[in-house]
This record gives C-alpha cells, structure tokens and sequence, in this order.
C-alpha cells in the first residue's frame, strides 16, 4: 500500500485536522496556517495528495483515488473525528471523501471552489512548467525567467517555483509528476455526484476577487451541504489563506472552536 507523505504538527495533541492543498501545490504551502493551528491544540496533517510534493507518482490520478488515498492514510494513522480542509482541488477531493466516509469527518472546510464541474483553465500553468529544461536552467531565477514568458503573476509564479528541489547536486527538477497531471488534467474540473449530501457543519471560504465560487453556486452548495455557512474572504482571490491570512485564520477559527 502506498502512503501519502504528510507533516504532523502538534502530535499527539488536540482533535486531528486535516488540510489538503490546491493543484500543483503541495503540503509546504499551508505550513504557516498548520502551525497556528497546532499553536491552538489541534493535531495538524499537512498532506501531499498523489504526484504532488513528496507523495508517489502514479498514472491513474482522479478524486475517487485521491479520496482513498486519504481514507487509507486516516487508517493507517487511526485518525477519526477529523476536521477536514481542501483549498481548490483539495476542496473537491475533500467533499467527495466527507461525503463518502461521513463517520469520519466532523466538520469540513472548503476554500474557493464550489462543487460543479469547471472547464480546464490551467493549460498556460502547464506549458509553462512543460518548458522548464533542467538540463539547461540551474537556479530558481533561471527558472522564473523561462515562467515569466507565461505566467505573468509574480505570486503564482513564486507558488509554482515552490515545487523546484534539487534532485542531485547541481541538477532540479520539480516535486509534482507534470506528465500524469497535463495528461489527467480534466479530472480536476470534475463535478461532485449531484446525490453526495455531507450532514455535518461546513464552511465555504471565497476570496472576494475569486471566480470559483459564485452567488450561482450557492443553491448546488447548499444542496449537497445543508448545513453550510459560506464566508467572504475580503481584499482576497484563490489564493484567499496566503492573501489575507489574517481573515482567513480568523474565519476558520470562528468556525472550529
């Protein structure tokens, strides 16, 4: 069985919550808000979800596999009465599995991305990423250099750049398995089950600057999640928790305490 990696802050201490990160990003990403939480009690699992980070690769890669991945993970850590997050594709994969193991999941969080199906939008990201030759580049400034042809968003090129590692001396390579993801990329646009309910306490954060979640989606979101609470994250897009952190944390809190 193959694992998912994962950094455990705060173990052994408190309630385990649970946080999955976005497309292309990794666990590193919500180290910030990880240690706050265990700070206040809680026992923290930041995880890298398959072909990103420091998880293994494999060639199948869709919400179904990435939702047993976390229910076998939860197993082998005896977790149960999690608080569970998911930003953006960890927000999907979140709702699928606390709507497929309720019993586990006592509260779910889910930031900037609404349970409908969403068209690919990532393909300049990954062309960018597709034309990194790391037999060529040698540093993370020459890597940006080749990103900023495509990306123009300094934050979203500094986010990418997070996945850069050396993987012997004076060679790079990036942490993700760019293949299966530009090969598997319509999966992460696909919809939750129109019947999969979860009963429990949700919380929806949006970044007010943000397109993925609408007032269009507040009907779909609510019928899957009855019990759902949704929070606009002010002076904030997608990435609403590294955007203003400071309002995100807040939000979260008020939520889980």
């Amino acid at each position: 069985m193959k694992l998912l990696n994962s950094n455990i802050l705060g173990e052994g201490q408190g309630q385990a919550f649970v946080i999955l990160h976005g497309f292309l990003g990794m666990s590193d990403n919500w180290k910030t808000h990880g240690k706050q939480l265990s700070d206040v009690g809680f026992e923290v699992h930041l995880i890298d979800q398959r072909n990103h980070g420091s998880s293994f690769w494999d060639d199948t890669f869709n919400y179904t596999v990435l939702s047993e991945d976390l229910k076998q993970y939860c197993e082998a850590h005896k977790l149960s009465n999690i608080i569970l997050l998911g930003h953006s594709m960890g927000g999907k994969t979140a709702m699928l599995f606390a709507t497929q193991y309720p019993e586990l999941v006592s509260k779910l969080v889910v930031a900037d991305i609404s349970p409908r199906f969403y068209p690919i939008h990532h393909e300049t990201i990954l062309e960018g990423l597709n034309a990194l030759n790391f037999d060529v580049i040698k540093s993370r400034s020459e890597a940006d250099e080749i990103l900023e042809k495509y990306i123009t968003d300094f934050g979203t090129r500094q986010f990418l750049l997070k996945n850069l590692y050396w993987i012997e001396k004076e060679k790079l390579a990036l942490r993700m398995n760019l293949k299966v993801l530009k090969e598997q990329i319509a999966e992460v646009g696909e919809p939750l089950p129109y019947e999969f309910k979860f009963e429990k306490d949700t919380l929806f954060l949006r970044g007010e600057k943000s397109n993925y979640i609408t007032s269009a989606d507040e009907a779909l979101i609510t019928h899957h999640f009855p019990k759902v609470e949704i929070v606009t994250i002010k002076n904030s897009g997608h990435w609403l928790h590294a955007e203003n952190p400071k309002d995100f944390f807040e939000a979260l809190m008020s939520f889980v305490a």
